[in-house]
């Protein structure tokens, strides 16, 4: 069996522009801060180390109040303007009808990831969509992978998967897992020095099949 764990924003798809709208619509509305641009935004998500609070909103915790809000705006916002990146489908269904397992292991809510891909019409393709509010800890963690793997009854010895992201923090979760990683430059982060690095989703094909 082998297996094949996409990150979600900045590999499967591009969201940066509704979620800086979002972002930006609760710096306005709650705190009366000027809009932030999608690179900053982009950038600080992808951080290994950051408090997305403090950057965002320029408060040391998440307020209740702030969630709430970019919540609420977000699940309307965030099927506006998401697209996959070119090539993503025809490799997602090329790995399906090779006999690959592929699923979803993202750090946004997961019902902000079931709604996008549904919305780009290929979340029917994978065999679970899990975010970071199913778990304790988000990646780096390896709990998502976990949870994955262990829904395929995965063995190390006898199995094979991968997991493909555009950060440090997919990389890592990986590797905590024990598992294989692929870094895609196409998204978010155009450059890394990973041991595998691709730069087109159909070079998933050339590594996995």
């Amino acid at each position: 069996m082998r297996v094949v764990i996409f990150d979600m924003d900045g590999t499967l798809l591009d969201s940066q522009k509704d979620i800086t709208i979002s972002v930006n619509h609760v710096r306005k509305t709650h705190y009366s801060l000027e809009p932030l641009s999608e690179k900053f935004i982009v950038d600080a998500i992808n951080m290994e180390v950051r408090n997305l609070p403090y950057l965002f909103y320029q408060t040391e915790i998440y307020e209740d109040s702030a969630r709430d809000i970019f919540e609420e705006h977000y699940y309307e916002q965030c099927v506006k303007n998401p697209y996959l990146y070119d090539g993503i489908k025809e490799t997602l269904e090329a790995l399906i009808n090779n006999g690959i397992k592929i699923s979803v292991a993202t750090n946004a809510p997961t019902k902000f990831a079931k709604r996008m891909l549904e919305y780009l019409d290929v979340a029917h393709l994978f065999d679970v969509i899990i975010g970071a509010d199913k778990v304790k800890h988000s990646k780096p963690s390896p709990e998502m992978l976990h949870h994955i793997l262990e829904h395929y009854n995965y063995e190390h010895d006898k199995h094979r998967a991968w997991m493909i992201g555009d950060n440090s923090k997919d990389m890592l979760s990986a590797k905590n897992a024990g598992i294989n990683s692929i870094f895609a430059t196409w998204g978010f982060t155009p450059q890394s020095d990973h041991e595998i690095v691709i730069k087109n989703p159909k070079e998933i094909l050339d590594i996995i099949i």
